[in-house]
């Protein structure tokens, strides 16, 4: 019997991949264990492997389309077997029924798009159904794991539940009104939450597709000399044609999408405060120097003013836990892992791979470790648990830029920007002498924490870098 590939579920969040590429032919002979096809999520580029040995039977799916995980998308038997994903488990369990009256009969493969290719045609188990029927829940939009990936069972009901976006009270009102799924929402309220202004969004772009603007307008009588509010000019959209001045169009889809649509929604929900504050690196240049000389043959690598930065983070945080926070619809949490995110800049947009529990790990396993993420992000290898943070580190400094108002990565409650380092003629000791000095700049939401907390923990960044010994004391 054909083994089947699916696309697997490559994180809690994860519910559609991009089919980047397929690795081998249609028909090829693949090992198990073999990479055959490439997926991308929100984060990363993923390898799926071939589950057994066999020739390979890829379904109807192109390249560069969107399929949601658990999808059947090839199956792995003998040469002249064809796709079709297994639903005898289906039609052998008298006790598994499928919905709305339609006879348990194999799923058309020709147009299979997604575990239920159909419809019209759900197959369901009788505690599927009775939870789906207590909880208004359409089985339609549940995505199956039963009987080789057609069925859907009571699980994946449960997990459908359990997965259900944030809303607030109005705006679940008005999506019901409206008839609007609100999983197919992006949320730009605090901890990604649904908004009414969200759900308004949507209702003003079905009316205009509906042409419901035009037929207003268009009204005789009264109304049509009714005064209409101003509106604010918009420019015509002009289609782009060979010669004019765009040379290359990149779709906002994939990773750049996503990226896109977080630092709208955190530029527009967050309220964000920056603060800035120079630092004299002197001390911190010299510890980096003294351990490169010391440790680089040891430990295999020399350690970075990256690794340093994590690491007085950490301390930072530990010190401070209400800066090690996040924000969600109804409340401000206050987490315990101090997760510790180093944003690195890819071929496929801005990553933010995390160093867990950086607190509890000395500078050599900070250093190590970070360096296997960002080996990951840059080669799209990322692995799931490689992101989530607690707190966020962004630095432009090898890019010469002093300070800048970075984007906090929502829902955290911060993110320090760090600048470059640089020699200035400061103050020191009574003296005017040149000092190698850098520029932080904390960016916190106001919502989490007021301004003098912020800054209690931001001059204790700027006391661990100028006395980087403390270090020692912690």
């Amino acid at each position: 019997m054909a083994k089947e590939l699916f696309i697997p579920k490559l994180g809690q969040t994860v519910e559609e991949v991009r089919l980047v590429r397929f690795l081998v032919e249609d028909g090829a002979k693949v090992d198990q264990g073999q990479e055959v096809v490439e997926v991308e999520t929100d984060k990363a580029v993923f390898a799926v492997e071939s589950p057994a040995k066999g020739y390979i039977h890829f379904g109807p799916f192109k390249e560069d389309t969107v399929q949601p995980v658990l999808t059947v998308i090839a199956t792995i038997g003998k040469v002249d077997e064809k796709f079709a994903p297994e639903v005898a488990e289906v039609q052998r369990s008298g006790g598994e029924e499928e919905t709305q009256g339609a006879s348990a009969a194999p799923v058309a493969t020709s147009n299979l798009q997604s575990p239920i290719s159909n419809p019209a045609k759900i197959f369901a188990s009788p505690r599927a159904k009775k939870l789906a029927g207590e909880e208004h829940v359409d089985l339609s939009k549940v995505t199956p794991t039963g009987g080789g990936g057609v069925r859907v069972a009571e699980r994946d009901v449960i997990a459908y539940l359990a997965e259900a976006p944030k809303a607030t009270p109005i705006a679940e009102r008005m999506a019901a009104e409206a008839g609007i799924d609100l999983r197919t929402l992006t949320g730009t309220g605090a901890g990604g939450a649904i908004t009414k202004e969200d759900v308004e969004r949507v209702v003003a772009q079905k009316r205009r597709y509906a042409g419901e603007e035009e037929t207003l307008r268009g009204r005789g009588g009264a109304e049509e000399k009714t005064p209409a509010a101003p509106v604010t000019p918009v420019a015509p959209v002009v289609p782009v044609t060979p010669g004019q001045e765009v040379v290359q169009r990149i779709p906002l889809k994939g990773i750049k999408g996503i990226i896109a649509e977080r630092m709208a929604a955190s530029a527009h929900t967050v309220a964000r405060v920056t603060m800035f504050m120079d630092v004299d690196a002197s001390e911190f240049v010299a510890l980096r120097e003294r351990l490169k000389a010391k440790v680089s043959e040891a430990w295999g690598f020399a350690p970075g003013y990256n690794d340093l930065l994590i690491r007085v983070v950490a301390v930072a945080l530990r010190k401070y836990p209400y800066m090690n926070a996040r924000i969600t619809a109804d409340a401000i949490e206050y987490l315990g892992p101090i997760h510790v995110g180093m944003a690195v800049d890819t071929d496929r947009g801005l990553l933010v791979p995390v160093v867990r529990n950086a607190d509890q790990k000395n500078l050599h396993q900070i250093g190590a470790e970070l360096r296997e993420l960002v080996d990951r992000a840059r080669k799209s290898r990322s692995l799931p648990t490689d992101f989530g943070g607690t707190f966020t580190i962004t630095s432009l400094g090898p890019m010469d830029v002093d300070g800048f108002t970075p984007i906090i990565n929502v829902p955290e409650a911060a993110i320090l920007g760090v600048g470059r380092i640089a020699d200035k003629p400061v103050i020191y000791k009574g003296q005017i002498a040149a000092r190698k000095m850098m520029t932080l700049s904390l960016a916190f939401d106001h919502r989490v924490t007021d301004g003098a907390p912020a800054a209690k923990f931001l001059k204790t960044i700027k006391e661990l870098i100028e006395e980087p010994y403390l270090l020692l004391a912690e």
